[in-house]
């Protein structure tokens, strides 16, 4: 058993079928990882093939740099170049990079049970997560978000308090924007409706306080968890 966890290279050296060896294994759990971390979640085809093959990546990097420590500095800034060019992901996908890159550091090393362990372990983790929908808001139909459109001389601070009073039990300005030079405001709320069924009779209101411009009520939206 204390042999399965040992690491596969020969003396601290690497030779061509222990390299294979580690990036086949690594391949492999980066694409199971993969598969387990994005099932039923929304993502470009890019950073899911990046994910998949990122351990098979970082596994060659530290096996070339073999101790090095000029080396290693140099991949370093290599990779903080590439983080500071590239769009910054939500905490769940960033999360994930993160534990394909630990365990391609570990396949590397020649540690290829710990680092299968170590990634089946997280994917299974966020794979629960996501199936039993852990810490996940369920849609309501009485939160909305409500963009409006107003002339530059409404005040939004207070042009619609009544009105928001009358049919909403809570409302949150979120976002003010001007636009067509100055012209027109788009502003953004957050609200919770007291009665869904006069949801229009709260536009027609709001109609004819902006000055029948632009308004859209759409489910609640939220941000992006972005670190």
């Amino acid at each position: 058993m204390d042999k399965f966890f040992d690491t596969v290279l020969s003396n601290g050296t690497m030779n061509a079928g222990t390299y294979f060896l580690c990036l086949g294994v690594a391949v492999a759990t980066g694409i199971i990882l993969t598969f387990m971390c994005y099932y039923r979640s929304h993502s470009s085809k890019s950073f899911f093939v990046t994910t998949a093959l990122l351990p098979a990546a970082v596994a060659t990097v530290i096996i070339l740099i073999n101790g090095n420590i000029g080396a290693g500095i140099t991949v370093a800034g290599a990779f903080t170049l590439v983080r500071f060019r590239s769009a910054q992901g939500t905490a769940k996908e960033i999360c994930i990079i993160f534990v394909a890159m630990v365990a391609g550091l570990a396949f590397g090393m020649g540690y290829l049970a710990y680092g299968v362990i170590f990634a089946l372990f997280f994917g299974l983790c966020i794979l629960l997560c996501t199936v039993f929908r852990i810490w996940e808001k369920k849609p309501s139909r009485i939160e909305k978000t409500l963009r409006i459109t107003i002339p530059e001389d409404l005040d939004y601070m207070t042009v619609f308090d009544d009105i928001f009073d009358k049919y909403t039990a809570s409302h949150e300005l979120v976002q003010v924007k001007s636009a067509d030079l100055g012209s027109v405001f788009r502003i953004t709320y957050n609200l919770k409706l007291k009665d869904p069924l006069k949801e229009k009779a709260f536009i027609d209101e709001l109609r004819v306080r902006n000055g029948n411009l632009d308004i859209a009520l759409s489910r609640a939206e939220y941000r992006a968890a972005e670190l």
